[in-house]
């Protein structure tokens, strides 16, 4: 018994590695995010394993049974649309009770939309703080305001339908000047990686349609 949690490419399905192609293919059993995204990298590489939806409107419904099926003996494998299984997406859950029930996990490196993201930016990635995607509704203004005082590089993820919005809350609690930088559709043909201040960011992004996943990466606080 055993659950793999298996990177899939946040863009290019080339950046699959070798050993999650393998682990795809010997376990029994692959939970995924969205089986028609995930059918069509499977096809890519050949794997014919057995898909399963696994999401975050059935997860809590379904794990109690995945891990039943795992203290009998069943191999499973979680993957995302893109990228690592936790981050920012379901897994987490899983791994939580199947660690309390003695099960062997094992995450495999690989694909994380933020770390290119990050490194790509310029900014200080010595020390960086991760905050996913901030509260759509309930909260938002509270989490905005605390961006004030953090000194880290600071990653966070957004929709491209919100991407202005974002930014237009950022530089009202932290200054246009601010540095930022934005990339999105990360190793996809037309990968972009916007970087300036607040104001330039924003004028940029307010004069184009806005396309694929998200990541931006705002400078801290200066000392």
């Amino acid at each position: 018994m055993k659950l793999f949690l298996v990177p899939t490419p946040v863009g290019n399905l080339g950046d699959m590695t070798y050993r999650g192609v393998e682990v795809l293919r010997s376990v029994d059993l692959i939970l995924a995010e969205d089986t028609r995204t995930s059918r069509v990298l499977m096809q890519h590489y050949g794997i014919d394993t057995s898909l399963q939806s696994y999401h975050i409107f059935n997860e809590h419904q379904t794990v109690a049974g995945l891990v039943e099926r795992l203290k009998a003996g069943t191999t499973i494998a979680v993957v995302t649309d893109a990228g690592t299984p936790g981050i920012s997406d379901p897994g987490f859950l899983l791994v939580r009770e199947a660690v309390k029930a003695g099960i062997d996990v094992e995450c495999l490196p690989g694909a994380t939309a933020f770390v290119p993201a990050l490194i790509d930016s310029g900014l200080p990635c010595d020390r960086f703080v991760f905050l996913g995607f901030l509260p759509h509704k309930k909260g938002r203004q509270t989490a905005l305001q605390a961006l004030t005082a953090e000194e880290r590089t600071m990653v966070i993820y957004e929709s491209p339908y919100r991407l202005v919005k974002l930014l237009e809350e950022l530089s009202a609690v932290v200054g246009d000047e601010r540095q930022v930088s934005v990339s999105r559709e990360i190793s996809k043909l037309h990968s972009e990686t916007a970087r300036g201040t607040l104001a330039e960011v924003l004028a940029h992004f307010k004069e184009k349609e806005v396309k694929g996943e998200i990541v931006v990466v705002l400078s801290g606080r200066p000392n």
